[in-house]
């Protein structure tokens, strides 16, 4: 086998008696890097402490990932063009902060009879903020209403990360400023190891959110509002 040292230097070809033998020697353990390598990989390292860094990685990462929820904006087919402008406003903050935004457009009674006027209306709405947003899906009728869902393009999600790193720099700085001296000189720098080691960590994923909105230009998420609302149909 190959053998790297614990500083990333090539030891040469040896074997693997003699690999472990010099694994003994400096107290480090042998962790095989590359096996379908010819010949394999292997090299010296504390795998408990590297263990211990990716863990604290893990949590790090954990905490500051930031979940995608999905936020959902009620129209009719009798909104005007202001209000109609007021929900294109909401969703352009939801689509800033990284969120994705369900329109929904409901039909009653006879309004059924125009299915035009909602696909009109959510094909502007898309072409209103189409400089922040991509269709992830197209109008499309669902029951009694026609729904579309946008999601923040790459720009947006670029920028986003590049806030959230800027802040976790932010935050990384404060805390070493306010950490003791004496608990600086004690940390210990573990060296970088090849790619394919973080092959054993697992990826951390994050399932999307379905957020409520309680905000009070946006019409409750509770398919029971039409039971309680007293309206007469009106011709479209």
């Amino acid at each position: 086998m190959r053998l790297i040292d614990d500083e990333g230097t090539q030891v040469g070809i040896v074997t693997a008696r003699e690999a472990q033998q010099i694994a003994e020697d400096k107290g480090l353990d042998l962790v095989e890097v590359a096996p379908n390598a010819v010949p394999p990989v292997c090299r010296l390292m504390d795998y408990g402490k590297f263990r211990y860094e990716q863990s604290k990685k893990e949590r790090e990462a954990r905490k500051n990932q930031r979940q995608v929820g999905l936020k959902e904006v009620r129209l009719r087919p009798k909104t005007d063009d202001h209000d109609l402008e007021v929900k294109a406003n909401q969703a352009r903050r939801f689509l800033r902060s990284g969120d994705k935004v369900k329109f929904t457009v409901r039909f009653r009674g006879r309004e059924m009879a125009h299915p035009d006027i909602g696909r009109e209306m959510l094909e502007q709405i898309s072409d209103a903020l189409r400089d922040l947003a991509v269709v992830e899906q197209k109008p499309a009728m669902e029951g009694r209403a026609f729904s579309l869902v946008l999601a923040p393009n790459a720009k947006v999600l670029k920028s986003i990360q590049q806030a959230q790193r800027m802040q976790n720099q932010a935050d990384q700085a404060a805390q070493r400023k306010a950490r003791p001296t004496s608990d600086a000189t004690d940390e210990v720098a573990v060296d970088d190891v090849d790619d394919h080691i973080d092959d054993d960590i697992d990826d951390i994923d994050g399932d999307d959110d379905i957020d409520d909105i309680d905000d009070d230009d946006i019409d409750d998420i509770d398919d029971d509002e039409d039971e309680d609302e007293d309206e007469d149909d009106t011709k479209v």
